[in-house]
């Protein structure tokens, strides 16, 4: 089986004293996993899909798509596009789009089933977080949208405004721990993570904007984009703090707990899919997803733009034991991977945005 280097997982607290500075973490070996992507979804010319920006699977094996088609038939928000939340079932037929014409959509960043498979999007643009019920009708919102008739825009300056309780300014995904708190990362300004409790009511905020520091495993709170979230069964909160390129890791009261990195060695002349191949690239790459499976023990997928992999970790350790995939047009290959749903350790439903496609990957990980 194929090795490669890929990044140990550091645990830290708080662990700048005076001008002691953390050394960048080490990398090691773990294998390359096998995977082929395979046919799901039945798409007919009249359906093609655009920006697929998210995806989430029920207990019946039905698959959410969040697709962004890109024309201008619900107004000119976010450059004009729209949001379709496309239901397909277990055998990738089309079922019905949800949420037509609901207020809270302007451009949906991403989606969730609950345990009880009520669906959640998380609105980036409408500063908004809307339940629906396994019948589609809207049970929950949280935030609220921008007024105006024409051009909603995000809640921008420099510095940042100052958050408010349970309003969101660029919010991002959605997580609940066991006793259906909420957990929003809220995600391109406020950069934080906002708890209510399972009727919506405000609780707490933890974090702020700001950089890691000299290395990446500096300034634990501080998030740059966070970007995604999960909750595992032991209660840890994972948060991919994507362009500070770490994901942080915390109790479900904000105390911060460990950093893992995906700093995997890789081939950097390598001319990425999309932007300029840089002078200079860091061993630590950009964990954009989060995705914990279900099973007997849990694992995290997460996924980053360049090279363009998903790493499988193992939890509650956070030893990485594989990666799959690289950049590309390819099956097979991902050009942004925004969103991933993980039934099981073998089975990825992979939101492939600039694709403008979903992809279903099934992994074979004692294949060499």
């Amino acid at each position: 089986m194929k090795q490669i280097a890929i990044a140990t997982v550091m645990l830290f607290g708080l662990v700048c004293r005076g001008n002691t500075q953390p050394p960048a973490p080490e990398p090691q070996l773990a294998p390359e996993i096998k995977f082929d992507s395979v046919p799901f979804l039945k798409l007919t010319p009249d359906r093609n899909l655009g920006e697929v920006l998210g995806v989430a699977i029920n207990s019946k094996g039905h698959v959410v798509v969040l697709n962004h088609p890109g024309n201008a038939n619900a107004g000119p928000v976010y450059g004009e596009s729209t949001t379709q939340l496309l239901e397909f079932d277990q055998n990738g037929n089309y079922v019905r789009e949800i949420g037509q014409h609901v207020y809270g959509f302007a451009y949906v960043h991403s989606v969730r089933f609950d345990k009880y498979d009520n669906l959640w999007a998380v609105d980036k643009a409408a500063m908004t977080v809307v339940k629906f019920n396994p019948e589609g009708m809207v049970l929950l919102n949280l935030g609220r949208r921008d007024e105006g008739p024409d051009k909603p825009e995000y809640r921008t300056a420099n510095p940042p405004p100052t958050p408010v309780d349970g309003e969101f300014n660029g919010a991002t995904d959605v997580a609940w721990d066991a006793q259906d708190n909420i957990y929003v990362s809220d995600g391109y300004f406020n950069s934080e993570v906002a708890k209510f409790d399972k009727h919506g009511n405000w609780i707490k905020r933890w974090g702020q904007p700001g950089p890691s520091g000299t290395h990446a495993n500096e300034n634990p709170g501080n998030f740059r984009t966070p970007h995604n979230i999960g909750i595992d069964r032991d209660q840890n909160v994972y948060v991919a703090d994507r362009n500070n390129r770490r994901i942080q890791v915390f109790d479900t009261d904000g105390n911060f707990k460990k950093f893992i990195f995906l700093n995997v060695p890789y081939d950097k002349t390598r001319h990425p899919v999309l932007g300029n191949l840089a002078a200079t690239r860091p061993d630590e790459t950009q964990p954009w997803t989060i995705c914990i499976t279900n099973g007997p023990k849990q694992y995290l997928f997460t996924s980053d733009q360049e090279p363009g992999r998903i790493y499988k970790i193992e939890l509650p350790s956070g030893k990485i034991v594989g990666y799959l995939g690289e950049s590309g047009h390819e099956l097979g290959q991902f050009n942004w991977i925004h969103g991933i749903a993980c039934p099981d350790e073998n089975t990825l439903y992979v939101a492939d945005m600039n694709n403008w496609r979903l992809q279903k990957l099934i992994l074979h990980p004692n294949k060499k």
